[in-house]
């Protein structure tokens, strides 16, 4: 006990030495835990978010945007495809599909996605409602408590929604106002930041825009099925049945989704080769989430990885400051320590006296790193909201930290094993003689 505190005199002996060594140290020891840090809750996130999808099928385009759209809500879609090119992978008795989530994206509310969807989705994520009750006709929703505490918006509320991700007041849906059924428990993944309707409420905002435009068409246009006042009742029939069948094809091809979720009944050769099929068969893209997730995180990799190679140079950087700091102060204390050993102090002793320093700057310097990181984290968290509409604990802390910690402490030892070495080797006579 009295060495540490008799190392700890010695650092504050000289000051500038000290602060340089602790700023260097806490500076790379700070990177290190930021970046360890948020890439564990960014991983963290993203396998939350993959909610067990096998695949996802959308519109031709780049693969990752389309998974990062349809889970992850990141980025713009790559655009809509037609119920009817959907509707096979809605059949409930397909072979290989244990269930297909259909999502209508491309609305919003102060940065918040509208999501047309069914009950299945928040199923997924294992939402359940806080408030209220679950949407039951067009144009109600339920928020998710994100949305809900940031917007504050309870029961009952109405808002209107834009088009797109915009804010402004020139896309708005003023014509089809939304209304707040329920809210839903914060479940930590993307439900919580996502406003959820049915597919049906996304179709009554557009084509109530577009139908002034289609009346006014076709005015002057006779029913064609007026004209047919001559034909008997059974030509009636059929006439009508053939005209239902019309009408339906035609809603089928003129409503739109913009992307399925899909999970399997089971892995298969079948269900490997459904991707490829769809592909190159279908005017349809399919994406498997997990590859496309991976080979993000390998392009994100490239920058954390570089990131945390400057993080441990700088460490390094420090090690050699603290190594040259106490080698310079071990000549000025030649003579101070040739008196301890007169006074009984072991050889041992000034060794462990000169460890002990190294030792107590690398702790002091992680300390500092760790809690420069976590401030960094608390004080961006905002921005990083505003951003992609994602919380990051500023105060989680994680194991890597505690290896981070072992690591300092063998950089502070291996700068002082030198220097103590020397202390070790102190010759009493010769050094105070001299």
């Amino acid at each position: 006990m009295k060495l540490l505190k008799l190392s700890f005199q010695n650092l504050l002996h000289k000051p500038l030495h000290l602060t340089l060594s602790l700023v260097l140290f806490a500076l790379g020891a700070g990177l290190i835990a930021l970046m360890v840090t948020l890439n564990k809750q960014i991983t963290q996130k993203f396998e939350s978010n993959l909610a067990g999808i096998d695949l996802i099928i959308g519109a031709k385009g780049s693969p990752l945007q389309l998974v990062l759209n349809g889970l992850y809500h990141l980025d713009a879609p790559t655009g809509n495809i037609s119920l009817q090119d959907a509707k096979p992978f809605l059949n409930p008795n397909h072979p290989l599909i244990k269930k297909a989530v259909p999502l209508s994206l491309g609305d919003s509310y102060r940065g918040f996605r509208i999501v047309g969807t069914n009950r299945d989705f928040p199923e997924l994520y294992k939402a359940g409602l806080k408030e209220g009750v679950w949407w039951d006709k067009p144009m109600e929703v339920v928020l998710g408590s994100i949305v809900a505490s940031t917007a504050k918006l309870k029961l009952g509320d109405t808002f209107i929604s834009s088009h797109g991700l915009t804010t402004d007041d020139f896309n708005q849906h003023e014509h089809a106002p939304f209304k707040v059924a329920g809210i839903l428990n914060e479940t930590g993944t993307v439900c919580d930041q996502l406003v959820l309707t049915s597919a049906e409420s996304i179709w009554e905002v557009h084509e109530h825009q577009a139908k002034p435009a289609l009346v006014e068409e076709g005015e002057d246009k006779q029913d064609p099925v007026a004209t047919e006042e001559t034909h008997d009742h059974e030509e009636g029939e059929a006439h009508d049945h053939e005209h239902e069948n019309q009408a339906d094809s035609a809603t089928l091809a003129s409503r739109e989704i913009t992307t399925l979720l899909i999970q399997f009944k089971a892995r298969n050769v079948q269900t490997l080769n459904l991707q490829r099929n769809i592909n190159q068969n279908t005017q349809l893209q399919a994406a498997t989430p997990a590859i496309e997730i991976n080979r993000l995180f390998s392009l994100m990799g490239i920058g954390f990885d570089a990131i945390r190679a400057l993080a441990w140079m700088i460490a390094l950087v420090s090690g050699l400051s603290i190594f040259i700091s106490l080698y310079n102060s071990l000549k000025e204390r030649r003579q101070e320590l040739a008196l301890l050993r007169v006074l009984g102090a072991t050889p041992a002793k000034l060794f462990a006296l000169i460890i002990f320093e190294g030792l107590i700057i690398s702790i002091l310097g992680y300390l500092a790193g760790i809690l420069i990181a976590h401030l960094v984290m608390h004080f961006s968290s905002d921005y990083l909201f505003q951003l992609y509409k994602y919380r990051f604990d500023a105060w989680q802390f994680i194991r890597e930290e505690a290896v981070l910690l072992l690591g300092s402490l063998a950089i502070g030892a291996a700068a002082a094993v030198i220097p103590a070495i020397q202390a070790y080797r102190t010759d009493i006579a010769k050094t105070l003689s001299d």
